[in-house]
């Protein structure tokens, strides 16, 4: 019996061996086959490559490359601004959802340092396939006297640039447009100089919700297209679309044409070279101002994957193509996010301007 069990044992471990040797062989025949294609090293931004997007859930993953490490936070101004955001109590979107550029955005220069604040509660109508936040049909009701505290709480914080960005709230009549422009006006009461942005959803393309936030005082409406064309039912909630993210950016500069408005790609989703350059078009044919260009990172397995990391000279390659075309701000590269730096960027580039 025991003979018996020991033969069974050795021949166990002699098929393991055999198997895991296969498995290896396999796995450098793909690696191969995967690079001989473009999709684990980035190609050169002049070639293109076609990839499949899997469903949401697939169990297909790349590891992510050297260049996305992000640096640990740190720095006088940055321990400042986090220490003021907890006492406080405030909902930042840098700090909820870790964003790798909180030390760059939070330990800028006096005067440049930025924060995204979230208004609206945390929870969306929307389920978008590259989003992490909570969704419900019916989230919990607005709380009135946020604009109010919000404001407070920012200027007391004593930044000069301030993002207010808020999840989609479908299921109200105005969508929060009168929530968002409240915010706004509050904040403009108590600090003219104050500089706002304001990222909004869609307001389901409803000009007049879109009017009401770009009237409210803001100084740059951003609104993200997310992907190119040809992607954006995959990655995004079916009540979402490419032309009407569009017209969202053309009525809010309709609304008030001294606005900067601005959006955001997300790279790695499987556009191809011609789709991004196609995006660009459209988006300075709508005279947008302002572009970030960013890695998509997967937020876990639930969600699409990532079919490609983009070179870190590809994502330059992508800001020298927005430049050429008249974008007024380009910020592009794998950890850029919507409002990476806003403030510095903003203020460097004004007074450049104003230099001139």
């Amino acid at each position: 019996m025991l003979k018996r069990l020991s033969f069974r044992r050795s021949e166990y471990c002699l098929t393991r061996i055999l198997n895991l040797s296969t498995t290896r062989e396999t796995v450098r025949e793909k690696l191969a086959r995967d690079d001989a294609l473009g999709l684990t090293v980035g190609l050169k931004p002049t070639e293109d490559t076609t990839t499949i997007i899997k469903n949401k859930g697939s169990k297909k993953t790349i590891p992510k490359p050297e260049w996305l490490k992000a640096n640990v936070p740190s720095g006088e101004n940055y321990e400042k601004l986090r220490d003021t955001v907890r006492s406080l109590k405030l909902a930042t979107v840098c700090e909820e959802a870790r964003c790798p550029n909180i030390g760059e955005c939070w330990g800028g220069k006096k005067g440049t340092a930025t924060a995204t604040i979230m208004i609206m509660g945390d929870t969306c109508t929307r389920g978008c396939s590259f989003c992490n936040v909570k969704t419900s049909r019916n989230p919990a009701p607005l709380d009135p006297n946020e604009p109010e505290n919000v404001s407070k709480a920012i200027i007391e914080w004593g930044l000069d640039y301030v993002v207010l960005t808020s999840v989609d709230r479908d299921e109200l009549e105005d969508q929060g447009a009168n929530h968002f422009a409240k915010t706004v006006s509050l904040l403009k009461e108590k600090n003219s100089k104050l500089i706002v942005e304001c990222l909004t959803p869609d307001f389901r393309g409803v000009k007049e919700l879109i009017k009401i936030v770009a009237i409210s005082g803001l100084d740059v409406y951003a609104h993200n297209i997310e992907t190119v064309e040809r992607l954006q039912r995959r990655v995004r909630d079916y009540r979402a679309g490419y032309q009407q993210s569009i017209d969202v950016l053309i009525e809010a500069k309709k609304a008030k044409p001294s606005l900067l408005t601005k959006t955001s790609i997300m790279l790695g989703l499987g556009e191809t070279n011609d789709e991004i350059k196609q995006t660009l078009i459209d988006l300075r044919n709508a005279n947008v101002d302002i572009i970030t260009f960013g890695q998509y990172l997967r937020p876990s397995r639930r969600h699409i994957s990532v079919q490609k990391y983009i070179t870190p000279d590809e994502f330059n390659y992508w800001k020298d193509e927005a430049d050429k075309l008249g974008f007024k701000y380009v910020a592009s590269g794998p950890l850029v996010r919507s409002s990476y730096r806003a403030g510095e960027l903003f203020i460097h580039k004004m007074l450049t301007t104003n230099s001139n």
